[in-house]
């Protein structure tokens, strides 16, 4: 860098920096020392930092900053490293500046901690050049729990706030499994884990989410196992028998096959839709296709099965679900039946979720002088209507 980027020789370049020094001294300005790539000269060229460091001990300075500017250090290599500088140099307030490159920041901060540095230069969820520089919020958890001589005031349940604020204003998303302020860092998955959490938290380690303002969750999807869903009931207040429990657990394991998650939110909805009475199983949508294609009118293709005889028809519409109606009409009608008119159609997803696992469609419908109404549930909105059609169907058919 002196030699190619500079072009000086250290004669030369010590005298500019002591002139720099000078100056700010004039202003009234504080001098920090910043030692470009300064883990790399460590490796190559290390009587060129000690010349180096030797000259700036005797000035003016408050700090001389460390980088590992292309984040090429091992943990072994920044104890050692660090340890004979703080060793050697005990009056220079050394601080660490950690890269990311070989996902080894938070480990070399560590390290520089214990070798005795008085400072480390952190980022809001370790942004930064390339890899980005160590982050803030692991850094904060390994030296609390790992060094807890090391004392510093950074409270630890506002990083998960100003993670989140960051992340918005900047634009740079925080990834699901980021340590400390990600989305799914304090999520049970798998149903053996919850089930170990419910037997004297066999799974639960130092990093409590209580301790940055977040909670545990327990994720509902494919593997899942009771335990997951009785957590979410308790949080929700709700508790079921065996039987039910295992009904609503197929129900949430069959819709984690299509989608990645289903949150705690969308349990009312599962549960009403699972255990909201048996209707006969008379009248059955085999198979059905559809159609949107732009600047053409929406068709739908049904098979259905009523009493094990199998009807096909196909019919256009104004949307999707009006060109199936069309197609069941036709089914019916070649029957001389009739169909209850449909008189409100409603959809809703579960308030608050943030997730799209699930849809529910309510349908009321008129017979005569009787309403009653019917519900489907599914990831598909127009699928959910289906499914709803498919039980006033049934109900008809009793």
């Amino acid at each position: 860098h002196l030699k190619y980027q500079l072009k000086q020789t250290p004669e030369n370049h010590f005298k500019n920096i002591l002139k720099c020094i000078e100056i700010a001294e004039n202003e009234g300005l504080n001098t920090n020392v910043y030692l470009e790539d300064w883990s790399n000269g460590m490796a190559d060229s290390r009587n060129y930092v000690y010349n180096y460091l030797d000259f700036i001990s005797k000035q003016n300075v408050a700090r001389v900053l460390l980088p590992d500017t292309l984040g090429v250090l091992t943990p072994e290599m920044t104890s050692e490293y660090l340890s004979e500088l703080v060793n050697r140099y005990p009056n220079i307030h050394f601080d660490f500046h950690g890269h990311n490159d070989y996902d080894l920041s938070v480990a070399n901060v560590l390290e520089a901690v214990k070798a005795g540095v008085k400072g480390v230069h952190l980022t809001v969820n370790g942004m930064g050049e390339r890899a980005g520089n160590a982050p803030l919020a692991s850094v904060v958890a390994v030296i609390n729990d790992f060094l807890p001589e090391v004392k510093i005031n950074i409270k630890e349940n506002a990083l998960n706030k100003v993670s989140q604020l960051v992340a918005t204003i900047t634009g740079f998303r925080i990834p699901a499994n980021k340590p400390i302020v990600g989305e799914n860092v304090f999520t049970q998955t798998a149903g053996i884990h919850a089930d170990g959490d419910h037997k004297r938290n066999l799974y639960f380690n130092d990093l409590l989410p209580e301790r940055f303002d977040r909670k545990r969750k327990y994720a509902l999807g494919k593997t899942s196992g009771k335990a997951n869903i009785q957590k979410n009931l308790q949080e929700l207040g709700l508790t079921l028998n065996d039987e039910d429990l295992k009904k609503v657990t197929q129900r949430i394991i069959e819709l984690g096959d299509r989608k990645e998650r289903v949150t705690a939110e969308d349990l009312p909805f599962i549960i009403s839709d699972v255990l909201g009475g048996e209707i006969p199983d008379k009248v059955k949508i085999d198979s059905y296709v559809l159609t949107h294609s732009k600047g053409l009118k929406p068709t739908t293709s049904i098979s259905l099965k009523i009493e094990d005889k199998i009807f096909e028809e196909n019919a256009s519409g104004d949307g999707q679900y009006d060109a199936f109606w069309n197609a069941l009409n036709k089914v019916y009608q070649k029957q001389k039946r009739s169909l209850p008119v449909l008189v409100d159609y409603a959809v809703r997803i579960p308030p608050g979720s943030n997730s799209d696992a699930l849809c529910e469609t309510t349908i009321t419908w008129r017979n005569g002088s009787n309403d009653f109404k019917t519900r489907g549930l599914d990831s598909d909105q127009t699928v959910s209507a289906i499914k709803a059609t498919e039980k006033m169907l049934n109900i008809m058919q009793q």
